[in-house]
């Protein structure tokens, strides 16, 4: 690969014997503009995580059980694929005396810990990022202005949020928190941006001090005059100018972001002051959605099921009629949503896999790749979109007049987990490891299981996939009130079949007693479900969800889908 060679060339010259290329840009975002996809452009893996080792002589790709396959598909030409944690990076290379070169901007502290930090070699940072050196593209410069959200559309104003994080400083005996996360930023100051493709972040650092001083570093052409009124006593400052500023910090106690505070800002306030073994505390507080926000989340998906159950109907009578691709089936899902005024873009790249297809978990179709639905297979879609105000994530599989027995047999093992999941008694100190553990018990019964967590936290018009919270193995965080997971458990057979069922849930509070309530409203596909094998709890549960996914969506349907919805809905 002519890429590669270019890469190695410079190694010679930077004395190095290797270079650590990652997904992320430099704000460390799930979703990153093409322009900084430096790891798509030295591998060709277009996944949402993972990062390369290049070698003198050997290339690894590393990536997660989610993007195995697709790995496997897209670079096993030039990369030995290796999914973590199965097999870590020091397990890997273990040549001694090595100097690895990286750009400090790219990665954390932390980062480096976890991946390399046993390995025999050395790493060296190196500031001029070498993948710029090679790749001449063009880049487009972003300058929408960042936003303010309505007050109606929020629990709690910007002035009650800093007076939280000031208390935490307080208590902590912190001095300053340097918020690099940009969605941390957006939660804090009630603001969004369009900086990305699918998240609704404003890329900027923020330094907080204990007496309550704001400083906002950004693209200043991004600050309208408008928005800057609603914020008079924060300063807002030229992004670049972040690293003088912190060098000038002397002698006090630093909270950062051990997650998104690269090696190279976290470098430049531990020379000079002392770093707190703390967290920043807005991953935290950003998990509780108040009131106002859950009424409006559900809000989004009754307007998000009403395009998902009108493009499953159309989807279901026309497969067999016209030429439907994966491909052409995504954009036809788009054009639903977009009939909603409140739309305003998708949360993630739409995953529409029809047979094998569907057993790759992130697949995205291509050119190359898309496949026309055909009856006899099974069809998984998985996308969600970002409305005014609410992030939706749900993923339904359909039967093409699928008649496996094989396949109906594991959909409702999988359906049982989702249902274990959403009938879970939470306790006070229940965390999302506890219930994984159910999702998957169905499955396990006949020797199956599923390669990723059954659920992640999900942002209010922010990231689809937000923490603490979620619902995995190693998650010890407690679910409360007003956080948001999704529940997702799966199941899927390389080169046949992908089956997966997932809905957005939260932590409801009556008279003390919390539980699941589901947001999502769309309804499941009957023809898959194997009757016998739901026993009279699981029947109840799907009848009564049906009767709530009815009941919402039948005054947005017209008469022809009102029909539809009631066969979809009716009981079983």
């Amino acid at each position: 690969m002519e890429k590669i060679k270019k890469l190695r060339n410079i190694f010679k010259k930077e004395k190095i014997d290797g270079y650590i290329v990652p997904k992320n840009d430099e704000f460390f975002g799930e979703y990153i503009p093409d322009h900084n996809d430096r790891l798509k452009f030295i591998s060709n893996f277009s996944g949402s995580y993972g990062f390369v080792v290049i070698l003198k002589n050997k290339n690894y790709l590393f990536v997660d059980g989610r993007y195995t396959l697709q790995a496997n598909n897209q670079c096993k030409k030039f990369f030995k694929v290796i999914t973590i944690p199965d097999k870590m990076p020091y397990e890997i290379i273990k040549e001694k005396k090595l100097l690895i070169g990286f750009d400090p901007k790219l990665f954390t502290k932390t980062t480096l810990s976890i991946f390399l930090n046993r390995s025999n070699f050395k790493y060296k940072p190196i500031e001029k990022n070498l993948i710029d050196k090679i790749w001449k593209r063009k880049i487009n410069i972003n300058r929408k202005k960042f936003f303010k959200l309505p007050e109606n559309s929020v629990s709690e104003k910007y002035s009650l949020k800093l007076k939280k994080i000031n208390s935490y400083l307080k208590k902590k005996k912190a001095d300053f928190l340097l918020v690099t996360a940009s969605e941390n930023n957006a939660w804090l100051l009630n603001i969004r941006g369009h900086d990305t493709n699918y998240t609704p972040i404003p890329y900027s650092y923020i330094l907080i001090n204990k007496n309550k001083k704001v400083k906002f570093f950004c693209d200043l052409k991004k600050i309208s005059f408008s928005l800057k009124k609603n914020f008079k006593e924060i300063e807002f400052i030229d992004i670049k100018l972040i690293q003088k500023i912190l060098s000038e910090i002397k002698n006090k106690k630093f909270i950062i972001d051990k997650n998104t505070c690269s090696f190279y800002y976290e470098n430049i306030i531990y020379k000079q002051n002392k770093i707190l073994k703390l967290n920043d505390p807005i991953y935290h507080l950003k998990a509780f959605k108040g009131k106002k926000e859950i009424e409006n989340i559900k809000k989004a998906h009754i307007f998000d099921g009403v395009a998902l159950t009108k493009y499953l109907f159309w989807l279901k009578k026309n497969f067999n009629k016209i030429k439907i691709t994966e491909m052409s089936a995504s954009d036809k899902l788009f054009q639903f949503r977009k009939k909603n005024k409140k739309f305003k873009f998708s949360s993630f790249p739409t995953i529409s896999g029809s047979g094998p297809n569907g057993a790759i978990i992130h697949y995205k179709a291509t050119r190359e790749t898309n496949r026309k639905l055909k009856k006899g297979d099974i069809y998984l879609v998985d996308s969600g979109g970002q409305y005014e105000f609410g992030t939706t994530d749900v993923t339904r599989t359909i039967s093409l007049k699928n008649s496996n027995k094989r396949v109906k047999n594991i959909f409702t093992k999988v359906l049982k987990g989702h249902i274990a999941v959403a009938n879970y008694k939470l306790k006070n100190n229940t965390s999302g490891s506890k219930i994984d553990y159910c999702a998957r018990k169905y499955l396990k019964q006949i020797g199956l299981n599923y390669a990723h967590g059954t659920g992640h936290g999900v942002g209010y018009y922010l990231n689809v996939h937000e923490g603490p919270q979620a619902i995995s193995k190693k998650n010890k965080i407690y679910l409360q009130e007003g956080m948001v997971v999704s529940n997702e458990p799966g199941y899927y057979e390389k080169n046949k079949f992908g089956i997966r069922i997932e809905n957005l849930i939260y932590v409801k509070k009556d008279k003390n007693k919390k539980r699941f309530e589901n947001l999502t409203m769309v309804p499941i596909d009957k023809d898959l479900i194997n009757i016998e094998d739901l026993n009279g709890n699981e029947k109840k549960w799907l009848n009564n969800y049906h009767k709530n996914v009815f009941r919402n969506l039948r005054d947005h349907m017209n008469k022809v889908e009102i029909a539809e919805l009631k066969v979809a809905c009716s009981a079983i």
